[in-house]
């Protein structure tokens, strides 16, 4: 049987510091607000704008098993309906990285 080979990929907590680091050179704020594992646990940026305003990059796959970024509040939200959203995803995935960036500019800094 014949078996598809994956891509490499580089520990969450290498790809976490290195977008740390991004933000932290263009002039944003950036903190690690959860630890998950530090292997492979996903990822969740909010990027906070202001005014009790953000946005939320949660790190997923399409249907080719590709990784990607997607919106699940669709674009700028409510600070409190951003923060709700990760303490669920919070409970229900133990080894989820949470990431906290402050930008007005709205920059996530993902890959």
């Amino acid at each position: 049987m014949l078996r598809a080979m994956s891509e490499p990929r580089l520990k969450t907590e290498i790809r976490v510091s290195a977008q740390l680091r991004r933000a932290s050179i263009a002039g944003a704020f950036a903190a690690i607000a959860r630890r998950g594992d530090p292997d492979a646990g996903a990822v969740a940026v909010k990027v906070y704008l202001g005014a009790r305003r953000a946005r939320l990059f949660v790190e997923s796959r399409d249907e080719t098993g590709a990784a990607i970024w997607r919106e699940p509040l669709e674009g700028e939200a409510d600070e409190a309906d951003v923060d709700r959203y990760l303490e669920k995803e919070a409970r229900f995935d133990r080894d989820l990285w949470i990431v906290e960036i402050e930008d007005r500019q709205g920059r996530s800094f993902v890959d």
